[in-house]
């Protein structure tokens, strides 16, 4: 099938604009002006960045297009030129919240604020300076592309259309796939212990209050936060959203030095120091203690868990209706319990990208049949408490060549992007005599799919 090339920049700018500066800011290019689009150069490193960035993203067999790569940017470029002509608008606002959310992405793959500071050689806010601007061309970029295609959809006979006019030896290849669900419980603490451990961290604040106990030395005895208790307690360049609102709630409001009072949050009971505060960044020193459910605890969620298995054994209710009603889980309770792969966003796995996530999964549902939930067994929330869950099988599918009864979804999807990347193609090639386009002579050889030189 044809490759929608222009329908993936969409998603190219949006999850990797920061990887194509990085590599930008790392590249030794002499910068000229390559190709113009309206009033919008292209420069030689931008287009070695991208190139940079699709070699990160391919495998290393892969060969690299470079003309293809400076079409892509040469369609940015005009959907940018569109965009002012249009006057389509992009908020400050917008670009803030979509810059704290990318930066939060990206220092989280470094680990921590500093270890992305040091590498990039620069401060976040002096990141944030610097591409801020670039940020808000890329948004225009997307909405100006999403305003294109806006309100396209495809019938069930465009569907089937498209898919018989795929040559039959082009038909892929579906490996086997499998759709996998699990019911979540989480143990319920007992009221006991949870005041225990809120009388615990009271105990450890009063002696820190007192002198008898330095901050640092008292987070790594007792905190039970594994990213901040080894570190005594410490989270430098805290930005507000970094973690959760009832933390910046109280973390934002104190004064340097100053140490809170206990507060709660979904994670358990906490306590900070602010250490420094540069505007709206913090150092912040945090205990964290958990409630811990006492065996019993355990044994009750188990216990519920295999009740619910044996209803769904004897058909009284379905392994996602259980799911839907009685999961803790609720990131895949309102889908069925089904689990998304990260891959693809869509429920349908490879057995090795299930493997990739949870290598015991593949272990627990091999003799599972479809419907059938496997015994309760532990597993661990988000945030690392215990949990217990049952797993069960959807649906599985053996290797195949697609079809419209297996498949629709998937043939759908691609009858979509074909007819939407069509009607990119005809806007481009219409905004192309409308614009005024420039490609420098080194250039002018390669073989566009649209007629960017005339």
């Amino acid at each position: 099938m044809k490759k929608n090339k222009f329908l993936l920049l969409l998603v190219f700018t949006s999850v990797n604009l920061l990887i194509s500066t990085f590599a930008f800011c790392q590249s030794k290019v002499v910068d000229q002006v390559i190709a113009v689009v309206g009033g919008n150069p292209i420069l030689l490193s931008e287009l070695e960045a991208k190139v940079v960035q699709k070699k990160m993203d391919s495998t290393s067999k892969t060969v690299i297009n470079r003309c293809s790569v400076l079409e892509e940017l040469l369609f940015q470029k005009l959907l940018l030129a569109q965009s002012i002509k249009d006057s389509v608008e992009i908020t400050d606002d917008q670009v803030q919240e979509e810059l704290e959310r990318r930066l939060r992405y990206y220092i989280a793959q470094f680990g921590s604020v500093q270890a992305f500071e040091t590498f990039y050689g620069k401060s976040v806010e002096k990141f944030k300076e610097e591409f801020k601007e670039e940020l808000r061309d890329v948004l225009l970029v997307q909405k100006m592309q999403a305003k294109i295609t806006e309100g396209i959809t495809v019938s069930p006979d465009e569907v089937k259309t498209f898919f018989n006019s795929i040559p039959k030896d082009s038909v892929p290849l579906i490996n086997a796939e499998i759709e996998v669900g699990h019911i979540v419980r989480n143990p319920k603490v007992n009221p006991e212990l949870k005041k225990y451990a809120k009388e615990h961290i009271e105990t450890i604040r009063q002696e820190i209050i007192s002198g008898k106990k330095d901050f640092a030395t008292a987070a790594i005895l007792y905190s039970m936060d594994p990213g901040s208790g080894p570190k005594g307690g410490l989270y430098k360049n805290v930005q507000r959203g970094t973690f959760v609102p009832e933390f910046d709630a109280v973390a934002f409001r104190m004064k340097e030095k100053e140490i809170s009072e206990v507060f709660e949050t979904d994670y358990g009971y906490h306590f900070l120091m602010v250490e420094s505060k540069r505007g709206e960044e913090l150092d912040v020193r945090h205990i964290l203690i958990i409630p811990q459910p006492s065996p019993d605890d355990l044994v009750k969620a188990r216990v519920f868990l295999d009740s619910i298995a044996g209803l769904i054994r004897k058909d009284s209710i379905s392994a996602s209706e259980a799911a839907s009603r009685y999961s803790d889980d609720e990131e895949t309770k309102h889908s069925g319990g089904l689990i998304t792969n990260p891959s693809t966003g869509n429920t349908r796995f490879e057995m090795d990208q299930l493997s990739q996530i949870d290598p015991n999964l593949v272990l627990t549902i091999g003799s599972l049949k479809a419907g059938e939930p496997s015994a309760a067994s532990s597993t661990q929330t988000r945030d690392g408490k215990p949990a217990f869950h049952i797993i069960f099988v959807k649906d599985r599918t053996e290797p195949h060549r697609a079809n419209l009864k297996q498949d629709y979804q998937r043939i759908q999807d691609q009858a979509l992007a074909d007819k939407k990347n069509k009607t990119i193609t005809k806007w481009i090639k219409k905004r192309i005599t409308t614009n005024f386009i420039h490609v420098a002579d080194e250039y002018k050889s390669c073989k566009f799919e649209s007629p960017w030189i005339n």
